[in-house]
């Protein structure tokens, strides 16, 4: 197909051999299937709301910290990297890494845990699942169909995506097989997110103050690549050695998962895009790195993620979308207007999900002042 890399490794996956769109639809040019999907994703409404939703720090802490939009660009530059080093598409990694966190709630994991415990009897909630919500059916670009009518491999990656912090129910999503592996494409993303969030949730807590150098030096990983990059640089020092360090430990992390993927796919003899479902989880990193990282997510769980000044605002959100949810659920005529024939396709609760899950940090706090504070004009 016109656009493709013709060096692509046997096993990764190829536009020509997608199993296509829910929808057949005119094409106006001939882009490979996995660049049309990325660029769909791009353009989408939920993508570009990600920039007013929390990664770590709500938006209004500070310009500095990253948001779940600049989350996903980085995501999507490592996934690029891992996917040219293994041979593998890297228009469909990109869109895969673009699109993992349309489904997030606004106030980062707090949301989606709060969501969930208020749907609990409605069906849950889980981002990922949302993620795949929002791609076929909440987006509205096209006046034949709902979504934006995705090939069947990113939806599957959508769906199957997973890490320490989400595990969805596959079972939930039909039309994908829980068995299955999804293509090497899709398991790289699980781990260019977690390269991307560990370092750049470092970088921003240390900004905040919420961690110090001293506290990391404590941690073996950051140490020894501290360590490499002083003896690479003598004179290194202040934000410039942070940076450095950090660049030095995505290189690190990045060359680590190559190796062992690469060893693995040799070792299963995978050799077409069709072998790589059966074959089992090939994506993974060194044992000695997988305990290396872990011993990080466990200072940053500790030390970041459990700050005193971090609880606080989970506090705040937590209140927050439970005083909206609660509000809407009791009073329906609160609801937009144009809601009404969501509510009667998918009930009252489900339509509410869906509002919350969309709107943004700020988007959020300004509809709870509008409904709660009674010096507030409607």
């Amino acid at each position: 197909m016109r656009g493709e890399r013709a060096d692509l490794a046997p096993y990764a996956a190829k536009s020509a051999l997608s199993r296509g769109r829910e929808h057949e639809e005119f094409l106006k040019d001939d882009r490979p299937a996995f660049e049309r999907d990325r660029d769909r994703v791009i353009h989408c409404a939920a993508f570009r709301r990600l920039e007013y939703k929390t990664q770590v720090f709500v938006n209004h802490e500070g310009d500095y910290y990253r948001t779940r939009l600049t989350h996903s660009l980085e995501v999507a530059q490592i996934a690029r990297g891992l996917a040219r080093r293994l041979g593998l598409n890297e228009d469909l990694s990109e869109a895969l890494a673009l699109a993992h966190d349309l489904g997030h709630t606004p106030f980062g994991h707090t949301g989606e845990d709060v969501l969930d415990s208020l749907m609990k009897g409605s069906g849950g909630f889980e981002h990922n699942l949302q993620g795949h919500r929002v791609v076929t059916l909440l987006e509205k670009r096209h006046p034949d169909f709902e979504g934006l009518n995705l090939t069947w491999e990113v939806r599957e990656g959508i769906v199957k995506h997973s890490s320490s912090w989400d595990s969805p129910d596959i079972l939930a999503a039909e039309g994908y097989d829980p068995e299955r592996q999804p293509l090497l494409e899709a398991q790289i993303i699980d781990f260019a997110d977690e390269i991307a969030y560990n370092n750049h949730d470092i970088d921003d807590g240390l900004e905040a103050g919420y961690i110090t150098a001293e506290e990391l030096a404590e941690v073996t990983i950051w140490r020894e690549v501290g360590g490499a990059v002083e003896e690479a640089m003598p004179a290194i020092s202040g934000r410039a050695k942070v940076s450095q360090t950090i660049s030095y430990l995505i290189g690190a992390m990045m060359a680590d998962l190559v190796a062992e993927t690469s060893a693995a796919i040799s070792r299963a003899g995978v050799g077409s895009q069709e072998e790589v479902g059966k074959a089992g989880r090939l994506v993974n990193r060194s044992s000695e790195m997988e305990s290396k990282n872990r011993e990080l997510k466990e200072f940053l769980y500790r030390s970041l993620y459990r700050h005193p000044k971090v609880e606080t605002m989970r506090f705040k959100a937590e209140s927050i979308l439970t005083a909206l949810f609660s509000a809407y659920i009791d009073n329906p005529g609160l609801l937009p207007r144009n809601l009404a024939p969501s509510v009667e396709r998918w009930g009252l609760e489900r339509t509410v999900c869906d509002m919350i899950a969309s709107m943004t940090d700020r988007e959020c706090i300004e509809e709870h002042s509008r409904l709660f504070d009674p010096y507030r004009k409607v």
